[in-house]
């Protein structure tokens, strides 16, 4: 059966019904989740930022990994803001901390979504000409490709007044229509938005804070603990794949892969959430020295055990003894092998 929401069609077969359902019967049980869990959860929003700043931020070109993020959001007072990649992540994590902070007072209007745009470009010198104003160029939606070339994934709607008028006509929409589920409204919004792409640049990641807030608002507070962002980037070729097959059959498309990759994305990161606060309840249980030596590794990802050795003044065998059972225990992973030995959070 198809139904048309906005100027979309989206079949409303069983396996949509279920996602939907699967999503809100979480969010059911989220509040006595958020009371029990209070301290964990502040640790977790704090690595899901750190992840999330990331990953929209390198899905849009940047270099810079999660450990060379997290250097510089703590390190932000005495740094300059000088090269792009750390402009545009300074930029993504001030918005990203207003909207979770700040969403209820948030509205959902053209002056607020510019004035995000604003501030999310603010430190970039190259963006100065155009942040917070619609684009004045058309600006096809382009991937990077390994050996440095460009491919258009696809056009996006022209600059001026049919950007406007795109625009006008889905705040209007958004804003009115009391019937159609709020996951599927926040999955269209995000949708048409990249789709318009209304800014001359910064509208992925704009659609991805916009994909936050949109939830937020509407009841979904898990969203701030886990990272939407890394999820999407760990499926970037199908992200992409998702908007370029639906975007193909504009206008009036059939948008259904794409609600079905939206929610499947989320149901994923839910999946993520439980796990990470069973990993919490299993560190509870640890002795001091266990929790020490995991700590130690959570600060210096990478870390050998000889270094946790010398550092924590733990003899080489225990470090190593206890090494094994964390691993075991799901709590961190192993790379290389022989000296090369190191270890990571999971």
């Amino acid at each position: 059966m198809k139904n048309n929401v906005y100027i979309f069609k989206i079949d409303l077969n069983w396996n949509l019904l279920r996602l939907v359902s699967k999503i809100d019967r979480f969010d059911a049980s989220w509040s006595s989740i958020e009371k029990r869990e209070g301290q964990s959860l502040k640790q977790l929003k704090n690595i899901a930022t750190v992840k999330s700043v990331g990953a929209s931020t390198r899905i849009e070109g940047s270099k810079m990994s999660n450990e060379e993020v997290k250097a510089l959001l703590d390190n932000l007072e005495i740094k300059k803001i000088e090269d792009r990649d750390s402009q545009e992540v300074v930029g993504y994590f001030e918005i990203l901390e207003l909207i979770t902070e700040d969403y209820e007072n948030i509205e959902i209007t053209e002056s607020s979504i510019k004035n995000l745009h604003n501030l999310l470009l603010k430190y970039s010198e190259k963006d100065k000409w155009h942040k917070g104003n619609y684009k004045q160029h058309s600006n096809a939606v382009e991937a990077a490709l390994p050996d440095g070339t460009k491919q258009i994934i696809f056009q996006t709607t022209n600059a001026g007044y049919e950007t406007e008028d795109a625009m006008r006509s889905l705040i209007e929409w958004y804003q009115t229509d009391k019937e159609t589920h709020p996951l599927v409204k926040s999955a269209i919004f995000s949708y048409e938005f990249v789709s318009i792409h209304p800014f001359q640049d910064g509208n992925g990641r704009l659609s991805r804070l916009l994909a936050t807030l949109l939830l937020l608002k509407n009841g979904y507070n898990w969203i701030q603990y886990v990272s939407f962002e890394h999820e999407i980037e760990s499926r970037k070729s199908e992200y992409y794949l998702k908007l370029r097959h639906c975007q193909s059959q504009r206008p009036n498309e059939n948008v259904t892969e794409w609600i079905n990759f939206f929610f499947s994305a989320l149901l994923n990161i839910q999946e993520q959430l439980m796990k990470k606060l069973e990993v919490k309840g299993t560190k509870a249980k640890l002795s001091p020295k266990e929790k020490s030596i995991l700590t130690f590794i959570e600060s210096n990802p990478g870390t050998k055990s000889g270094i946790i050795s010398n550092k924590l003044n733990i003899p080489n065998p225990t470090v190593k003894r206890i090494l094994t059972k964390l691993l075991n225990e799901n709590l961190i992973e192993k790379y290389g092998i022989g000296a090369g030995t190191n270890y990571s959070i999971k």
